[in-house]
C-alpha cells in the first residue's frame, strides 16, 4: 500500500512539472500516455515545434499580430495550440502592445486560438493540457468538441462549421 502511495505521489509531481507548457521540458506528459487502440496518435512535440517553426519561416512575423488566428481543426493533445500560446505570448511585439502578462494571455486564448476536438475524451485531454497552467479566468469558447472529419469530406462544409461555432 505505502509502495502504490508513493508511486500515486511520484506520478502527481512529474504531472505537474510536466503540465505548465510555458517551461521548456525535454520531457513530455505525452509520452506518458501509451498508445491507444485507436486512430487518436498524439503528435510528438518535436514535430508541433517543427510545423510551427515552418509556419514562422513561410511567413516572418506572424506571431507580431495580435488580429491573427489560428486554428487546430482535429486536436488529439492541445500540444499545437500550446506551442502557438507560447509563441505569441512569449513574441516581443505581443509583449509590447499587452504588457500585462494575464492581459496577453487572455488575448490570445479568446481571439487567437481556435481547436474542434472529435470526442469528449480527447477534448478534456487538450483543455485540460491547453488551460490547465492557466487558472479558470479565461474562456474555454473557442474549444469545442465536433469531429470534423464528416465536414473535410464535403467542399465548403468545414468553412461553413468553423462560422457555426465563431463568429469571426
Amino acid at each position: 500500500m505505502r509502495r502504490h502511495l508513493m508511486k500515486r505521489y511520484l506520478n502527481l509531481r512529474k504531472k505537474q512539472k510536466l503540465a505548465n507548457y510555458f517551461e521548456d521540458n525535454k520531457e513530455d506528459i505525452f509520452d506518458y500516455i501509451p498508445p491507444q487502440q485507436t486512430n487518436q496518435i498524439f503528435t510528438p512535440k518535436k514535430v508541433v515545434k517543427r510545423m510551427v517553426d515552418e509556419l514562422e519561416k513561410e511567413n516572418p512575423n506572424i506571431f507580431d499580430d495580435p488580429t491573427k488566428t489560428y486554428i487546430d481543426l482535429y486536436m488529439k493533445s492541445g500540444l499545437y495550440i500550446a506551442e502557438l500560446v507560447k509563441r505569441l505570448y512569449n513574441n516581443e511585439s505581443m509583449r509590447k502592445q499587452f504588457p500585462d502578462d494575464a492581459a496577453r494571455l487572455k488575448h490570445i486564448l479568446e481571439n487567437q486560438v481556435y481547436g474542434f476536438a472529435p470526442s469528449a475524451i480527447i477534448y478534456r485531454i487538450a483543455t485540460n493540457f491547453i488551460f490547465g497552467p492557466i487558472g479558470d479566468n479565461v474562456s474555454t469558447k473557442n474549444f469545442v468538441q465536433e469531429d470534423t472529419t464528416p465536414y473535410a469530406k464535403v467542399g465548403g462544409k468545414m468553412q461553413a462549421l468553423i462560422d457555426s461555432y465563431f463568429d469571426k
